[in-house]
């Protein structure tokens, strides 16, 4: 078997040997075996989980792809899976938010006018149902509110927020930017063009830019998927068995 020291798995990816030690602090290396005089002695399957967390980060973030060696070193496959789902979930539902942005963009440039809301957003809405409709809290939307991205209607008899299907758009395209780390002024003004039917340049610029993020987040979670899959195949080798297929 093949040992190697914290500084032989850093150099492969140009981090440092403590960075290496926290990530076997933080669960996502199993731990190490160590010498009598207390240094650690890694091996293949340190080297291959370290590859697989590394290739998680920029497919799922840091704190998703944590989560999902943890669940793997603990030996449970489904929860390591879950997170993987909602990962490819998320990108779909931003594919899917991007088309019907598109498809919006492509009438302004079409029909020059008000756009129409899309008949597959339900509506009206309460702000928290909103929230919940987009993961976000409550307190975010008044925060968008405030930054001139949204405008809802107030029921006249209680005051609360009615978000109606064109601002339920209106917010899945600014969460939709913000995810692509847009400021709050720029995707004001992104919105504002959607619905004042004003010049689409930005809007086409910022949506193809937030393509090419999804295609590479895309090709990372398939370079993560065959990372994290041949992690596990060393930990059956390491650990004498197969799971049952």
């Amino acid at each position: 078997m093949i040992t190697l020291r914290p500084s032989d798995l850093a150099r492969e990816h140009g981090i440092s040997p403590q960075a290496v030690r926290n990530y076997e602090r933080d669960g996502f290396l199993p731990p190490a075996e160590r010498t009598p005089s207390g240094y650690r002695i890694y091996t293949e399957v340190h080297a291959a989980a370290l590859r697989a967390f590394l290739a998680l980060v920029p497919a799922f973030g840091h704190a998703a792809g944590g989560r999902i060696m943890n669940a793997v070193n603990d030996g449970d496959l489904d929860d390591a899976l879950l997170v993987v789902d909602r990962g490819h979930d998320q990108v779909l539902r931003d594919r899917e938010t991007l088309a019907a942005v598109r498809s919006a963009v492509n009438h302004l440039l079409e029909e020059p006018g008000p756009v129409p809301d899309r008949s597959a957003v339900p509506g009206p809405r309460t702000i928290g149902e909103l929230a919940h409709r987009l993961g976000v809290t409550p307190a975010t939307l008044r925060n968008w509110e405030g930054a001139g991205i949204l405008a809802p209607a107030r029921d006249p008899s209680t005051g609360y927020r009615v978000f109606q299907a064109s601002d339920v758009r209106d917010a899945e395209l600014a969460h939709l930017l913000r995810r692509g780390g847009y400021p709050l002024e720029h995707i004001a003004t992104v919105v504002r063009q959607v619905r004042t039917a004003g010049g689409t340049e930005p809007l086409a610029e910022a949506l193809d830019d937030w393509r090419r993020r999804l295609t590479a987040r895309g090709r990372a979670m398939l370079d993560a998927s065959a990372q994290v899959s041949h992690y596990l195949d060393v930990l059956d080798r390491a650990r004498g068995r197969r799971d049952p297929g």
